[in-house]
């Protein structure tokens, strides 16, 4: 699945490198934190790839 914003998939990135081992897991906040917990590394791996180009730094809210 893809990021839908540019935060997100920076978040992803994170995570990502935490479960390869690359970053201190105690590192991780929010979203990154709780991506490490529930996703696996081929889901992080594939929302981390996406590219930035044309995606909103932050997803609107729903109203």
């Amino acid at each position: 699945m893809p990021a839908k914003s540019k935060k997100q998939q920076m978040a992803a990135g994170a995570a990502l490198a935490a479960k390869r081992g690359k970053r201190k897991k105690s590192s991780l906040k929010g979203a990154s934190k709780s991506m490490y917990k529930s996703m696996s590394k081929t889901e992080l791996r594939k929302m981390a790839k996406t590219k930035r180009e044309g995606k909103p730094t932050r997803k609107k809210k729903k109203s």
